[in-house]
Order: structure tokens, then sequence, then C-alpha cells
């Protein structure tokens, strides 16, 4: 029989680091880890993930792993997420219109920018185990493994909460905790407002090129966040920011 090769999926957020500390302290098999980075657009040499985390990313993270003797891989889809909005629809009613910004529950930047390239990557090693980072408390998600795919954080019972705090002994926790309750694009449609109000205030520049994306004309889809434009969502940020800067001047 061929040998199996055992990948572990990592985005470097605090489940699948866990994963990969257990794989090692457990001696469990593990052969790759493979980072899938999505990118917002790959002329400008734009990453699609979190600033603060992708640089973390590339200058702790990976070295600390590649220290402890963890093969490390990372791939990107020749996609990106301008690809996508500025991709003109080829038929039916909206024919000739761009995609515009990405349809709630129904993204493409993950199928094709993050699973694909993951998908592919595991195709060239035959037989394959994936490790995916779930954690024991998440039944739901837990459900839905098959084939190949198994949890560690599942097999030996750890938690979110415990993943968090592995992660922090052994000084492999994103930055993002400190912003955000979950990693991702900068740019998804599930991030939270207040979040969203976090990452303008420290990254305008980024944010300001939604917003003049959203001014572009004759886009099939205006909605950036479950039906609301960016201007929409601004405004909300703008709220949240005030009423936080309110505050602290009142202390």
């Amino acid at each position: 029989m061929d040998k199996l090769t055992y990948i572990a999926s990592c985005s470097f957020g605090k489940d699948s680091i866990a994963t990969i500390l257990l794989a090692l302290e457990h001696k469990e098999p593990l052969d790759r880890v493979v980072f899938s980075e999505v990118m917002f657009d790959n002329k400008k040499g734009i990453s699609g993930e979190i600033p603060e985390h992708i640089e973390w990313v590339y200058n702790t993270a990976i070295p600390k792993l590649v220290a402890m003797g963890v093969k490390v891989d990372i791939v990107r889809s020749e996609r990106d997420f301008m690809y996508f909005f500025a991709n003109a629809v080829g038929g039916g009613k909206f024919k000739g219109l761009l995609y515009g910004f990405p349809i709630g529950k129904r993204c493409v930047i993950n199928r094709d920018c993050k699973v694909t390239p993951i998908k592919q990557y595991i195709k060239q090693f035959g037989d394959t185990v994936q490790y995916i980072g779930i954690a024991y408390d998440e039944k739901k998600r837990l459900s839905r493994l098959k084939g190949n795919k198994i949890s560690l954080l599942a097999k030996y019972q750890y938690t979110e909460a415990m993943a968090y705090e592995l992660c922090k002994k052994h000084n492999l926790l994103s930055p993002i905790y400190k912003f955000s309750q979950r990693g991702g694009c900068w740019f998804c449609m599930n991030t939270r407002i207040r979040d969203f109000a976090k990452f303008k205030s420290r990254h305008p520049d980024l944010w300001d090129m939604l917003l003049q994306l959203g001014k572009t004309p004759n886009l099939c889809s205006y909605g950036f966040k479950y039906g609301m434009t960016i201007e929409q969502v601004d405004k909300k940020i703008n709220t949240i920011n005030r009423q936080l800067k309110l505050t602290l001047w009142e202390q």
C-alpha cells in the first residue's frame, strides 16, 4: 500500500495552530502543513489576509514552526478578489455587468481563492489524511467532517478556549485576537460591523479601496454585507468610531 501523507491545513488561527502543536506533543504523524493565502490584488501585492496577521504569519509563526521541525508550504490562487470583482457576467439578464462584491453565503473568494488551491496541493500526494482545525465544542462543524479529514482537537477533547491557551503558552497566538474573535479576509462580509470599525481605524487606506470600488459603475452586485452597500456599512462604522472617541474623551 502507498504511504499515507498527513497534512494539516493551517490558517494560522488558534485552532489550526493548536492542531499542529497537539500533533507534535502526541507524536501524531505530520508530514507537512499547508497555508492558503488569499490575495486581494495580486498585481499590487496586496494580501487579503488581515495585515497584522499575515505579517505575523511570515515573520513569526512560520519560522517558529520550521524551527520545531514542521514543513510549511504556502499556496496561492492565480485569481484574487479583484479578478472576481472586475469579471464581466457572460450571460443572462446581467450580461456585460461586472460581478462586484461577493454575494453572502455564496462567496467565490473562499471557494476559488482559498479552498481550491488547498485541494490542488493535496492531490499531488495521493492518499492523504488531512487535519482540520475544528474544536471539540464545535459539534455541528465536526459532524460535517468526512472521509480523510479528521480533527485532532476533537480527538484530544480540546475546546476553542483550550486551543487559545495552548497557542498562548507556546507564544503562537496571532495578534488578530487583540482586535477580533475571528480571522479571515479583511473584506469578508461575515465580519462584524464593530470589527470593521476597528479595521478602518487601523487601515484607512485599505478601507478606502473598498469605498472606491463601491463607486464602480455597472456592477451586478453593490451589496457589500448581506444587502448593505459599502457606503451604508461605512456610515455605521463612522457612528461607532465617533461614539468610541466621545466615550474616551469623557473618560
